[in-house]
């Protein structure tokens, strides 16, 4: 790249949002294609397996949804036939929510007959997740998976996870690929493969080391990271009405249980430290961890009021502004940026902030840009 290039401004992308790159993954809901029912003793059939997607699946807040095909899923067979039959409708019905197939270990036996499945059904998935990626094969694992979804649909992307030392040691060469854009924090198998005995309260302090290490490598390779799925499950969910940080907290003194309470702590943590993603296992935890994740509308005002503020100073480029008391410079005003990216990210901009954060990009130099959102696709 020249100079020139590397310093120019990205005005060549007025009216044009891709700048802004894609939406992150989110909040991840695992959904069992083929569920046990307890009280029952037995697994689903079919009929019941499709009346329990339209009922729930259809009508998800979640931003992804999560087939598990590998060690959440028993009935493998069924589940794919399932997958077959229902996929096109869910696409239909709930056009904005990721459809992501959780695989098996690459070259298994049902790792083979998971990828006839993709190949299948490639116009209705987006996201291949791939397990234990890079134990047995290193990188070449997902260097073939992504030449396999090449000629099925360029759009799928793959989504490794780490769950071995191994795979964190080569997740530089994991990330290397443009299928990749965010990979998995496994936690649980992570743990198991370290011989670390992690707690639902606190697995993030406890793998804390690890997952800053996945952080750095991928932050260098531009890709996001997916935080840990939380195993606790509570018994009240908080309504989808509340949005605030001071009403999400108010709902959790007065009628949150404390497993809610560990969860959105947990949620809180990760959003701080810029994970792309968390993976719940139940919907309860939706709307909970969007909150968490989530800028609030109060919280994206603020921000576009700072960047008003510095473009009236002529500080954005360099110089410094007062504001609510606050002495604030450059770097104050990258976060603020990246408070109304993520939240674009996640679709949860208004459409005028959206222009407007377009419209602040065009006015920084490419290499700023790339410094504050590496996630972005510059034109």
């Amino acid at each position: 790249m020249s100079e020139q290039k590397h310093n120019s401004n990205i005005s060549n992308t007025s009216g044009n949002s891709s700048v802004l790159g894609d939406y992150w993954p989110g909040i991840q809901l695992y959904y069992p294609p083929v569920k046990y029912a307890p009280s029952l003793g037995i697994y689903e059939d079919m009929t019941q397996a499709a009346a329990r997607m339209a009922k729930h699946a259809h009508n998800t807040i979640a931003h992804t949804l999560i087939f598990d095909l590998e060690d959440g899923c028993r009935q493998k067979k069924m589940s794919r036939d399932l997958l077959r039959h229902e996929l096109p409708a869910l696409r239909k019905v709930n056009e904005r929510v990721t459809i992501a197939i959780r695989c098996n270990s690459f070259r298994t036996d049902e790792y083979e007959l998971d990828m006839q499945l993709v190949r299948d059904m490639g116009d209705y998935i987006d996201v291949v997740m791939l397990a234990k990626a890079g134990e047995v094969y290193g990188a070449a694992e997902v260097r073939d998976l992504s030449s396999f979804l090449l000629n099925i649909n360029p759009n799928m992307t793959i989504q490794p996870i780490i769950e071995h030392p191994k795979s964190l040691k080569i997740a530089p060469d994991l990330m290397q690929y443009n299928t990749v854009k965010h990979v998995v924090f496994g936690i649980h198998d992570f743990s198991k493969a370290m011989g670390i005995h992690i707690t639902p309260e606190g697995w993030i302090e406890e793998l804390q080391f690890y997952m800053n290490q996945l952080m750095f490598e991928a932050r260098i390779a531009g890709k996001g990271v997916i935080g840990g799925v939380e195993t606790l499950i509570g018994q009240n969910i908080m309504p989808e009405k509340y949005c605030e940080p001071q009403d999400v907290r108010r709902w959790l003194d007065l009628h949150g249980d404390d497993e809610s309470r560990i969860v959105y702590k947990h949620a809180c943590q990760e959003a701080a430290m810029g994970l792309t993603g968390k993976q719940v296992i139940h919907p309860g935890h939706i709307h909970l961890c969007k909150t968490a994740y989530t800028p609030s509308p109060t919280d994206v005002n603020q921000k576009v009021r700072i960047l008003k503020a510095a473009i009236e100073a002529d500080a954005l480029h360099g110089g410094a502004i007062k504001f609510e008391g606050e002495m604030l410079d450059p770097p104050m005003f990258g976060k603020a940026l990246q408070t109304l990216l993520r939240a674009n990210a996640l679709r949860a901009l208004k459409t005028a902030d959206m222009e407007f954060a377009v419209h602040i990009l065009e006015q920084l130099p490419e290499q700023v840009v790339r410094q504050n959102w590496p996630y972005g696709v510059l034109l």
